[in-house]
């Protein structure tokens, strides 16, 4: 049985076309997915990641154990400060991708991804024996609101106290909330807990909540955003815009098994704090030193074409990688892919072709990135 969000009666007030995505029942699209992608992009749209997870780890130890479980040092991240890291196993390989926020020394909370968060839990679990922790999994107790967009800050302003001008990316508040009481919560008392961070690429925030509050906080992003043309949006421009970012996303540009990648295969080696002891550190040393690895790359189509995830790429005749994600652009209206390639190939401009259904189509790669 798919389980379903706190808001999930309002997507089907919204006509939303609905979807089983890690479990969820969730939004695909309400208006469409160009229509929303585009909203983001110009003004402001408003998520539903509620299937996302929420654990807790409490103790006098938490910062120790974080830091030895994750390539991130947390003894050097100021409180409040959520961090990019990912999960690895003790051979290098990428588990999940997560946001980690410190709310103190001894108190941190961390969202991973829907289809991985009880896996990430019994991780955690396993691994926490011998440290003063202890593991809260709060998932099913919370609800998680993505407002995205240029305008983000104007809309949620309205709705809060605090000056969200003087929060800075990747930080986190606990803010007094205008017109919504909040329920008393172990994340954040009875406030909201905002972070400056999404899944876009644009400007925009994370806001947690009970799911008690879901609904109110959800009626009122709605009613302050028609003065900038919010759009509710769903899973479909979710996807489109990290594309065009070059976000990975985990179990399709990355998976334990299915595709086994490290962070510096998967392009995200900044995450890696290497002065300090973690699992899975000596192999990505060892990786480090050689160079010998594939990279992750964009790849920018210059004919007619749409690539997909597990299409072969090519330079000239030889097979030289392929794409784990591909769509076609709405912000650019060309086709762009992610993907895997030979480090021999990996530089910018050079010009490649992407096999799609037979037909060899030329592309160039890029960094990730592929929207500036």
């Amino acid at each position: 049985m798919m389980k379903s969000t706190a808001l999930h009666d309002i997507h089907i007030e919204l006509g939303a076309k609905m979807t089983e995505f890690a479990g969820f029942h969730m939004p695909l699209w309400y208006k469409g997915i160009i229509e929303e992608h585009r909203a983001v992009r110009e003004s402001v749209g408003v998520f539903d990641v509620s299937h996302m997870g929420d654990l807790l780890i409490v103790g006098a130890e938490a910062t120790d154990f974080l830091s030895y479980i994750l390539p991130t040092d947390f003894h050097k991240v100021p409180p409040m400060k959520a961090t990019y890291t990912a999960f690895i196993n003790h051979r290098g390989i990428l588990i999940d991708d997560t946001i980690v926020t410190k709310i103190n020394d001894e108190r941190y909370l961390i969202v991973p991804n829907a289809a991985t968060t009880e896996l990430i839990y019994n991780w955690i679990y396993s691994l926490g024996g011998g440290y003063n922790i202890k593991v809260k999994n709060l998932s099913s107790e919370y609800s998680c609101l993505a407002i995205q967009g240029r305008n983000a800050e104007k809309l949620l302003q309205r709705l809060v106290k605090d000056d969200l001008s003087k929060l800075g990316f990747f930080n986190a508040i606990l803010a007094e909330a205008k017109g919504l009481k909040i329920e008393d919560n172990e994340i954040s008392g009875n406030k909201l807990f905002i972070s400056r961070t999404g899944y876009t690429g644009e400007d925009g925030f994370e806001v947690i909540v009970p799911n008690n509050n879901a609904k109110h906080l959800w009626e009122l992003i709605m009613r302050v955003g028609k003065d900038f043309g919010i759009e509710p949006c769903g899973l479909g421009a979710r996807d489109t815009l990290r594309m065009e970012k070059g976000f990975l996303l985990s179990g399709q540009d990355f998976h334990p098994y299915h595709e086994p990648r490290t962070p510096l295969e998967a392009g995200i080696s900044w995450i890696v704090d290497w002065e300090h002891e973690f699992i899975g550190k000596d192999i990505l040393i060892e990786m480090k030193k050689e160079k010998k690895y594939e990279l992750f790359r964009g790849i920018l189509m210059k004919e007619r074409g749409v690539p997909r995830s597990g299409y072969k790429i090519y330079h000239e005749d030889e097979e030289v990688g392929y794409l784990t994600s591909g769509t076609l652009s709405p912000t650019l209206n060309i086709g762009i892919g992610l993907g895997y390639i030979k480090r021999p190939y990996i530089k910018v401009g050079t010009e490649v072709y992407v096999d799609i259904r037979g037909r060899k189509v030329k592309g160039e790669i890029r960094k990730p990135r592929l929207v500036k």
